[in-house]
């Protein structure tokens, strides 16, 4: 039986494999192309290396939940403010944003700096929250 025929005749029948493959697939390649540290393994860079976490979200989304003991400097002023607030440029340094877009773009300004051991939490934040990690929130006012 030559191939190409039955290609032809079942044409739909090829695509519908084809389909269903790839969506089958795509979790693992989705995973894959996500870059960075996973959450377990932030926690054990924290921990075991004290690893420094920046948070390069915008002060706003900082305030509605961050990582425990991050600091906070915001994209726009990343390059000035990154070496006031880690001084010691061979501690890890752990970036995050929300997403982890941010934090990604924000990797190879870190390492102009002489940040060589900058990491990405990949994933970001909701990656951190989706492994059942604290965030801390400020405390509300009391009236």
């Amino acid at each position: 039986m030559d191939l190409f025929p039955f290609l032809q005749q079942n044409w739909a029948l090829v695509l519908i494999a084809l389909v269903s493959g790839t969506l089958l697939l795509w979790p693992g390649i989705a995973a894959s192309a996500r870059s960075g540290l996973t959450p377990t393994d932030a926690v054990q860079l924290i921990n075991r290396e004290k690893a420094v976490v920046v948070d390069v979200g915008e002060a706003e989304e900082f305030a509605a939940g961050h990582i425990s003991g991050a600091r906070n400097i915001p994209v726009a002023d990343f390059d000035q403010r990154l070496p006031e607030v880690v001084k010691n440029k061979t501690v890890p340094l752990i970036l995050v944003c929300p997403s982890g877009a941010r934090a990604q773009r924000c990797l190879a300004k870190a390492k102009t700096l002489g940040y060589e051991k900058a990491v990405v939490l990949g994933g970001g934040l909701r990656a951190w929250k989706d492994a059942n990690l604290p965030v801390e929130k400020p405390e509300p006012l009391a009236p």
